[in-house]
């Protein structure tokens, strides 16, 4: 069986690997910065032509990086598959060694009913392994909702009853949420880590099976000397045709570069914070993140944590894999392109932070590459915005002045990249640029189509092919719009603009985007594409049609977006075998399993519309179980006695008031203290109804209403 170190003949496997992969991104690059030169400088060198040049190199070198990656992926999947991958050291059978693990779902404010129902999905699968023993499940709330921690209580004690899982499933609601997820997961440690030897931490629509749960920590088991073990997670669920496009393009095209990154960096991988095994004591020991310099945004605590803690990982000597080939291992995209443009904004932060962190001590070279390709993940989309303005004025510049000695024939030539240039040359650079954009995808397609197993999971071969073409479509309308948003994220971060930690929206509705919001934030970028086109248009017309694609992204946004989060469009395609995934059509049981419990499952919502607004806190006043429950997981503190003044002083004021004009952090404050919620359920079911306010008067009688009910029909 092999097992990896980090030997003299592995660096030297690595090391030859590496070279042949930067050289191929740089040999593409210097080729493609020679006709860029040619052709910029037919007509002298100025600032502008030297600015275009340095723009186009490093934007070429970030998309020849791309084309490298799934150039080496496609050798790797041509010859049958890599033999150093992390998952060849354990025999597909080999199982049976085994440590505590802790599986860590850290949550905020997330639909409890799809966080739960995925939690006893997950611990069904483990159950069925019969390796449950090994394995403790945590549910780490950061909720700031009084009806949302709630209703997490109440769906974990449901949920430990119906499986048996109390000692198994635990939940913790965090008092004050520092650092979000990272500090989530770190307050997790530090209490307690040591009674577990790995954990994996998942995210509230993470999915993974028990097998896949169950060999990762095999894998840990067999190879010591590693410290992270990243899976490749696949989206799945989508409704909106905005989310099938994303589940089948992450589908059909990963294997490819997922196999070329694990080409080039074996031990030296990246986190990507979700989906992934970590050992424990060195996470405590050597990935404490440090606090950058200056304030936020660039500053302060770090918002995107993964990457920082895989390179603190390998600067401490532990190995970082991506394990790709696991199976079972799943997670939710976002329905909307607003909402994932929303998303983006939280990582775009936390990326460009990382622009400290480049020339940080100690870090490996892998590792500084991917802090960079994170980095420019966001800050090529200003760049190439930067750099098209400057092409556009760049071609006003040679209409308003042609080169001296005359003006070239208008059959013999064209415009593009912003000057006039002859069009065998033109085309030669343009299509070359395309050739490393798409020819990825083409290969990708041709692989699927040469496995007849693999074609029939993607709805056979006419449906494969039709959903590539349509998919490759709506990416290149989609790119601008994506440049757009990610040019002025780029901007606010430069200009100081923080951005807060919101609830995610996961699910698709029929309606999908809401036409207001809709011309809200493509409004802008539709205006800007129109001004740009039709100043283009009435400068040069060659050059409007070079740069058509671009616009028409820009100037038909509003619509784009609006049809693509539509669910019901969604299902549409689903129906005519559009977007399919294998996921769909032979879904693991898991996934049917998750979906099954949904659609049967009660949705958590209160039972009466006047106590919708504070229907959690009545139920933790109310219900003798669920207040008992409450008090039960709360630790208990001493208040100093100005503290208990303010918390009398409350919880007079709720009794005779009822909870209407409390703010959320004052209702908060009482869910928090022990005594208060003691005294406000013995208070309310002891004074007369004369002494209460009307709407606990009416909490009472609807809750009287239920008790011929089970207790649980009150929060269902």
């Amino acid at each position: 069986m092999l097992v990896f170190k980090h030997d003299q003949m592995t660096q030297r496997r690595l090391n030859r690997r590496r070279f042949l992969f930067f050289s191929a991104i740089f040999g593409l690059t210097s080729l493609a910065t020679w006709f860029m030169a040619d052709l910029l400088w037919r007509e002298g060198v100025g600032g502008l032509e030297i600015l275009l040049l340095g723009l186009f190199v490093v934007l070429f070198a970030h998309i020849a990086a791309g084309f490298c990656t799934a150039l080496v992926g496609f050798y790797v999947l041509n010859r049958g598959g890599d033999n150093c991958r992390i998952s060849e050291t354990l025999a597909p059978s080999d199982d049976s060694l085994l440590a505590s693990t802790a599986i860590v779902m850290p949550v905020f404010n997330e639909d409890v009913s799809r966080v739960f129902e995925g939690l006893r999905v997950i611990f069904r699968s483990v159950q069925e392994t019969k390796k449950l023993e090994h394995f403790d499940f945590f549910i780490l709330s950061d909720s700031n909702r009084p009806n949302q921690w709630i209703q997490e209580e109440v769906a974990w004690v449901e949920l430990c009853k119906q499986v048996g899982g109390f000692g198994k499933i635990f939940y913790r609601k965090r008092r004050h949420q520092i650092n979000k997820k990272s500090g989530n997961v770190a307050d997790f440690l530090r209490r307690w880590g040591k009674n577990y030897r790995y954990m994996v931490v998942l995210d509230a629509d993470s999915i993974m099976t028990g097998r896949a749960l169950v060999r990762l920590t095999a894998l840990m088991e067999q190879n010591p000397q590693v410290g992270i073990i990243q899976t490749a997670p696949r989206i799945v669920h989508g409704e909106s045709l905005y989310a099938r496009l994303q589940s089948f393009a992450n589908r059909l095209y990963s294997p490819l570069f997922l196999a070329g990154l694990n080409y080039w960096q074996q031990h030296e991988g990246n986190y990507w914070g979700h989906n992934a095994i970590i050992r424990i004591q060195p996470f405590i020991d050597h990935c404490a993140l440090p606090d950058l310099p200056g304030s936020e945004p660039f500053g302060g605590r770090i918002l995107s944590h993964d990457f920082v803690e895989a390179a603190l990982m390998r600067r401490a000597g532990w190995g970082v894999w991506l394990a790709s080939d696991i199976e079972g291992s799943f997670e939710e995209g976002p329905p909307s392109l607003i909402e994932s443009a929303k998303r983006d904004r939280r990582w775009c932060q936390g990326n460009m932070q990382h622009a400290w962190l480049l020339t940080a001590r100690g870090f490996r070279p892998a590792n500084r590459f991917h802090l960079l390709m994170g980095v420019m993940a966001y800050a090529s989309s200003p760049l190439w915005l930067l750099f098209l303005a400057l092409s556009t004025v760049h071609v006003f510049d040679l209409v308003a002045q042609p080169p001296v000695g005359g003006v070239l024939r208008a059959q013999d030539t064209t415009s593009i990249f912003g000057f006039m240039i002859e069009v065998p040359v033109a085309l030669t650079l343009f299509f070359f640029t395309l050739l490393l954009l798409f020819l990825p995808k083409l290969v990708s397609v041709v692989l699927t189509l040469g496995n007849p197993e693999a074609v029939g999971r993607f709805g056979g071969r006419l449906r494969l092919v039709l959903s590539a073409v349509l998919e490759t479509a709506a990416s290149v309308l989609l790119a601008p719009v994506n440049m757009m948003f990610n040019a002025k994220f780029v901007l606010f971060t430069l200009l100081g603009q923080g951005v807060g930690w919101v609830t995610q929206q996961r699910g698709a509705d029929d309606d999908g985007s809401d036409w207001r919001e809709a011309i809200i934030t493509h409004g802008g970028q539709t205006a800007f594409g129109v001004i740009w086109g039709l100043s283009s248009y009435i400068i040069s017309p060659p050059f409007f049609w070079w740069l058509s694609p671009v616009l028409a992204g820009l100037v038909f946004s509003i619509p784009i977006s609006i049809f693509l989060s539509k669910a019901s469009f969604g299902r549409r395609a689903r129906e005519l075998g559009v977007f399919l995934t294998p996921e769909e059509t032979h879904p693991p049981y898991e996934l049917k399993r998750l979906q099954q419990n949904l659609a049967e499952c009660y949705r958590h919502l209160p039972p009466f519309e006047p106590l919708r607004a504070n229907y959690g806190l009545m139920q933790a006043v109310l219900d003798p179980y669920v207040n008992a429950m409450h008090v039960a997981l709360l630790r208990q503190r001493r208040p100093s006695d100005e503290a208990r003044e303010w918390f009398g002083l409350l919880r007079r004021r709720l009794i005779a008031e009822g909870p209407g004009k409390f703010t959320s952090k004052e209702t908060m404050a009482l869910l928090l203290d022990a005594e208060s919620m003691i005294w406000l359920h013995r208070e309310l079911w002891s004074s007369p109804s004369d002494a209460i306010a009307e709407w606990w008067r009416l909490a009472i009688r609807q809750y009287n209403v239920l008790t011929s009910a089970p207790t649980t029909a009150l929060y269902r």
